[in-house]
């Protein structure tokens, strides 16, 4: 069964990661779907009136299996990952952190546990974390 997954990224910094995971969606063995973004489907003065959080508690509730947070050099600083992944805890939706960058520090997002680890980012490990083996 084909998960959907919703990525979580720091929408300043490091959208070129956002892109190399959509990438990997379309491998033929892909246990994932990434059609989940909010920031894509949003237009307007979304992010202005607080909206989005609204919008992404609606998808992660609706149509979310898992949350990909990719972890790059600043996303403990990006509100944005901070609060989904803080909405996705409310809403028990399953999440883990990926190691965005080889090099250099890749920083947990604020709202993670203390206890969560950020995962290498290879095919097998995301394949596992995917499917919820950790």
């Amino acid at each position: 069964m084909t998960k959907r997954v919703f990525i979580s990224f720091n929408y300043d910094r490091d959208e070129d990661l956002k892109h190399c995971l959509i990438g990997q969606s379309g491998n033929p063995d892909s246990p994932f779907s990434t059609d989940w973004l909010v920031r894509e489907a949003l237009s307007g003065n979304w992010k202005e009136k607080g909206n989005w959080k609204k919008e992404v508690r609606t998808r992660l509730r609706n149509k979310v299996d898992v949350v990909a947070v990719i972890c790059g050099h600043r996303t403990d600083t990006a509100t944005g990952v901070n609060a989904e992944v803080r909405i996705a805890r409310e809403e028990g939706i399953p999440y883990f952190l990926l190691a965005g960058r080889r090099e250099g520090p890749n920083k947990k997002p604020t709202a993670a546990l203390d206890t969560d680890k950020i995962y290498n980012w290879t095919w097998d490990n995301l394949k596992r974390l995917i499917e919820g083996k950790r």
